[in-house]
């Protein structure tokens, strides 16, 4: 998929929480425009990873630079490096006292410096984006859980990133509402946004990715394109876990 530089290139992550050693030693090279999932079981340091992408946890060694950024640079100015980089969580952490609209502007106003019209003009063509634009006055409590957490991607998507970082998008919602935000993610893969997403929906992982990564134990076992992933594994731990997948 690599023509020219990467967007994101994680190389040698290796992650500690004290005496447990998490990552071990992961690259993750993302190119521009490539959609990854990365898929496996729990506590495989999926979402460890992610977020060591953005320094949400820190590294304990390796290298991660974003968009030609050396995140892990100490001159790095890490609040304005993590403009380029959106992440959606598997909780939605919208402020229930604010609107819709409230919670797309407020990091476009105090992150970004953007006048008030102009920050509603860019949060209302965001909203437009993920189809709740008539819900810019709802609040968080008056949504269901899947149109807070499409709120949280206009938000996400409103600093104009270079690259979307989902961690379990669609795990706490109601299996009804799980379309949605997938249609939205859908969407934005089809514009040409660079994203890199933790999810068990093999469906769309099988439908939409480029490539797929499946982790276990720290270490990334195996990857490839979704035909080969979820139709020639090669790692017995992959078949193992794809079977598992099939029972349930």
């Amino acid at each position: 998929m690599l023509n020219g530089a990467p967007i994101l290139d994680a190389r040698g992550i290796h992650k500690h929480f004290g005496t447990l050693h998490v990552l071990k030693g992961v690259d993750l090279v993302v190119a521009p425009r490539e959609l990854v999932f990365i898929i496996g079981p729990s506590g495989s340091g999926k979402s460890t990873l992610l977020r060591c992408c953005n320094r949400l946890e820190e590294p304990s060694s390796g290298s991660v630079v974003v968009d030609g950024i050396d995140l892990l640079n100490r001159r790095t100015d890490i609040n304005a490096a993590r403009r380029r980089i959106g992440m959606v969580f598997q909780s939605f952490n919208l402020y229930p006292h604010m609107t819709a609209l409230g919670n797309v502007t407020l990091a476009l106003r105090r992150v970004l410096g953007r006048p008030r019209d102009e920050a509603e003009a860019v949060a209302h063509a965001a909203l437009r984006r993920v189809g709740l634009d008539e819900k810019a006055n709802a609040y968080p409590l008056e949504l269901s859980g899947g149109q807070q957490q499409r709120v949280a991607i206009a938000r996400a998507i409103a600093l104009e990133p270079r690259v979307m970082l989902f961690d379990e998008p669609t795990s706490a919602l109601d299996p009804e509402l799980v379309g949605g935000v997938l249609k939205v993610m859908r969407e934005l893969r089809e514009s040409g946004m660079t994203m890199v997403v933790v999810s068990h929906e093999m469906g769309f992982a099988r439908a939409a990715a480029d490539r797929v990564l499946f982790m276990d134990h720290g270490l990334v076992v195996e990857e490839g394109p979704p035909a080969q992933i979820f139709g020639e594994p090669k790692a017995e731990r992959l078949r193992d876990f794809l079977r598992e997948l099939d029972r349930h």
